[in-house]
């Protein structure tokens, strides 16, 4: 029983490796440039190890892209549609938990640009495009617009609140290389803006 388990942990910990290193690699070179050489030498283990694990570059893209994906998108849908909730709740909410995720996950943002313009469709194929744009919460924007609480398009609002938290992290690297942020402040910067979005949101309702 010891070594079935200690065989298991070795498993799963090399498993992981081999996801960490394949977002790494994934998120600098995009899918189509990296090779499957790259992601074992970032977790640096044996090449027939990848193959052992995922059998394809593939396959491993998918798990990366999956788990992405449920971290940047199923959450969101279950507070956007959330009738209980007030459009504010629902900002404060989707602003918590992006930059959350974020804080945790700071190359995510610059892995979905890259295969966004490298043409993957995975962030809103199937039902997430419908979950989220015909989600209870662009209702409720709907009826704020139709009743003049609302002067802009809902989608425009999303696209605020979306860009609000993202951009920051996009531009963290060119702020931290020139000194424009000192080293740990962006945390702190993040922090604040999280009490901040929903103001901002706030302001665009009237």
């Amino acid at each position: 029983m010891a070594v079935s388990e200690k065989k298991g942990n070795m498993d799963a910990s090399t498993e992981e490796r081999i996801k960490a290193a394949a977002r790494t690699v994934f998120t600098k070179k995009g899918y189509q440039a990296t090779k499957v050489r790259d992601i074992a030498a970032e977790a640096d283990i044996n090449l027939s190890l990848v193959n052992y694990y995922f059998r394809s570059k593939e396959k491993l893209f998918q798990f990366v892209m999956a788990e992405v994906v449920e971290k940047l998108i199923t959450a969101v849908t279950l507070i956007l549609n959330n009738e209980q909730l007030t459009v504010q709740q629902k900002v404060e909410q989707v602003a918590n938990h992006y930059i959350n995720l974020l804080l945790k996950n700071p190359d995510f943002p610059l892995f979905m640009v890259n295969e966004i313009f490298a043409g993957t469709d995975e962030l809103l194929k199937d039902n997430r495009k419908d979950a989220i744009f015909q989600s209870h919460f662009f209702k409720q924007l709907a009826a704020l617009q139709k009743e003049g609480k609302l002067s802009i398009h809902p989608i425009q609002l999303m696209m605020n609140l979306i860009g609000f938290v993202v951009m920051p992290f996009l531009a963290r690297p060119l702020l931290e290389r020139n000194k424009v942020v000192k080293s740990g402040e962006f945390t702190a910067l993040m922090e604040e803006r999280r009490k901040l979005i929903p103001i901002w949101i706030k302001g665009m309702l009237k």
